[in-house]
């Protein structure tokens, strides 16, 4: 990518968010855009983080035997009637919805409705069970209190999947299968979540799980026991008889060693047993001929969550100025290089053409700098803004075919040949 392309000019910070610096020098960037409160456009950098975090989640879903599909966001009120819940999406005010000549359509806030629609028609036998289907997709909550930039808006990506299975022993394998992959999604973006026990609210079913971040930006409190890594949430002991319920479900005997936290919630899983199936009249063909109900387990990533939490979790702080940028991780990090030029100097210009060009050859994507109104330390002050984990310098002090290449995550520096870079970008 060239950044003479992108329109990306200089950037001054300038009254920095103290509780969401990292989403505040997005936005003064210009690499998240707001159109209203809780709505934004992502520019190409945060874009392609997000469709990297998307990729994780769909190779690791893959890989653990889930299927992926895609349903429409825009719904008929008809499936939400159905299921009972359109009257209290539309009292408490959180759907979006519109009036037509041709009915009232919804704006999904969530998506078991819409999926048992599609399973039903699927997944018509026990021969056919157990499934996992998944999606990535846009999901619109009319939040009266939006928080947090990404982390809670009116319109955001969402995965949500969905498991059916013949009965609650096949659930519970399958909750434990999707459990596993998000906790392997998390690691492999580079986000170390917690599980913890959780209140299944108005989801309903017997028993859900939060994964958390540690994070003093969450707006949840819980409850963590440090030596063994087990945590729940406060609202567990609001439920009567919660000692019972957490000794049956989750094994904890006693949590006299936890203490509160405060954490940031990015991922949820359900064991909704025949609730909904019940609702909507979701059933299948047993072995005997007879029509049983599914049971179902629900789970859920906020993709827009795990990537401002992954920006905030990266942003790097200069020791005179404070917030300045961040690191991103190679393992999401779009670009993995970003060449600053001396312009003015056709010979090294030309240099850093060359090395781009073959960059992009052996799949390493860079960023070239090629503005030319801007200066040599700007530049070097929008790696940091870009989040690109390795800057490389040409200018008057690098000779012949030397660079200098910079690691953005520990400072370190060293002057190699070009041939050097690539091999040690390619490892």
């Amino acid at each position: 990518m060239k950044l003479s392309q992108t329109g990306m000019g200089t950037t001054k910070l300038n009254n920095i968010d103290e509780m969401y610096p990292a989403q505040s020098i997005l936005l003064q960037s210009g690499q998240l855009v707001q159109y209203g409160a809780g709505i934004f456009a992502y520019g190409t950098v945060p874009l392609l983080v997000r469709r990297n975090i998307e990729k994780i989640i769909v190779e690791t879903l893959n890989k653990y035997g889930c299927i992926e599909v895609l349903l429409p966001t825009l719904q008929p009120d008809t499936i939400w009637k159905n299921s009972g819940r359109y009257d209290h999406y539309i009292n408490d005010g959180t759907m979006l919805i519109t009036e037509s000549n041709k009915g009232t359509f919804c704006l999904a806030p969530t998506g078991e409705e819409a999926m048992l629609e599609y399973a039903r028609e699927k997944l018509k036998s026990y021969k056919n069970l157990p499934a996992t289907y998944y999606q990535i997709g846009e999901k619109y909550r009319n939040e009266i209190r939006t928080r947090g930039y990404l982390l809670r808006g009116k319109a955001f990506p969402m995965l949500d999947a969905y498991s059916f299975d013949v009965n609650e022993e096949g659930m519970v394998k399958s909750y434990e299968n999707v459990r596993k992959a998000f906790l392997e999604i998390f690691e492999k973006i580079g986000l170390k979540v917690i599980p913890i026990v959780a209140d299944n609210g108005a989801m309903g079913g017997k028993k859900s799980e939060e994964f958390m971040l540690i994070s003093e930006q969450g707006e949840d409190k819980i409850l963590y026991d440090e030596k063994t890594g087990v945590g729940l949430n406060t609202e567990i002991l609001e439920k009567e008889n919660y000692e019972k319920y957490l000794k049956e479900e989750y094994g904890i005997n006693d949590i006299s060693n936890f203490k509160e936290i405060r954490t940031m919630e990015l991922g949820h899983i359900f064991q909704l047993g025949t609730r909904y199936s019940e609702m909507m009249n979701g059933k299948f063909i047993n072995q005997e001929g007879k029509e049983e109900l599914y049971y179902m387990g629900c789970y859920g990533i906020g993709v827009s969550r795990a990537l401002a939490a992954l920006y905030e979790q990266n942003l790097i702080n200069d020791e005179k100025w404070g917030p300045c940028g961040f690191v991103l991780p190679e393992s999401v990090a779009p670009f993995k290089v970003q060449i600053v030029p001396k312009i003015e100097n056709k010979e090294k210009f030309e240099f850093a053409k060359n090395i781009y060009n073959n960059l992009k050859s052996n799949g390493i994507e860079t960023i070239l700098d090629d503005r030319e109104t801007v200066t040599m330390g700007t530049k070097m002050k929008d790696c940091k803004i870009l989040g690109t984990p390795y800057l490389v310098v040409l200018g008057d002090k690098q000779e012949g075919n030397k660079l200098e290449l910079e690691n953005m995550k520990t400072g370190e520096k060293e002057i190699i040949t070009e041939e050097e870079l690539i091999q040690k970008l390619i490892k």
